[in-house]
């Protein structure tokens, strides 16, 4: 009996571990962001961009959803699942990097192009890179993402 719970005791401890090994660390920002009272497609565009974490599941049970994200190699620091940013961006064109961890680094390079009818975009990890999709809707169940906190490093 005893043996049966060491070995239960150290798979937990295991699970534990690998879990918590794809854990991504947070950046500092060099943006500042947009608080927005009513945030719809309304009160988006003309420069006011909402980015989301749009990670499913898998990702965010296994804990390798964590995006680290730059643009124009200045970091907008980290998106985790389930949360979103506005922040204010000049029309043109502007080269989005997003990091993150699955056993390994998965680096992905996005060129977007932000016009005054850019208002949504959606950033999530998928299983060998990540994906970058401008939406312009906001994500089904909006009402349960929240605005990315200040974190520090």
């Amino acid at each position: 009996m005893k043996i049966v719970k060491n070995i239960i005791n150290a798979c937990l401890f295991a699970s534990v571990l690998t879990l918590s090994s794809c854990a991504l660390r947070s950046i500092p920002s060099d943006y500042s962001t947009v608080k927005l009272d009513t945030v719809d497609t309304n009160t988006l565009g003309n420069g006011k961009v909402l980015i989301y974490n749009g990670a499913g599941f898998l990702h965010a049970v296994d804990n390798t959803a964590r995006l680290n994200i730059w643009i124009d190699n200045k970091s907008l620091g980290q998106i985790r699942p389930k949360e979103y940013l506005i922040i204010d961006l000049a029309k043109g064109k502007y080269e989005f990097t997003a990091l993150h961890i699955d056993m390994v680094n998965m680096r992905s390079k996005h060129q977007v192009e932000i016009n005054e009818n850019t208002k949504v975009i959606n950033i999530e990890p998928t299983i060998t890179s990540n994906k970058l999709t401008i939406t312009n809707v906001l994500p089904k169940n909006f009402e349960n993402y929240v605005y990315r906190p200040e974190r520090s490093n």
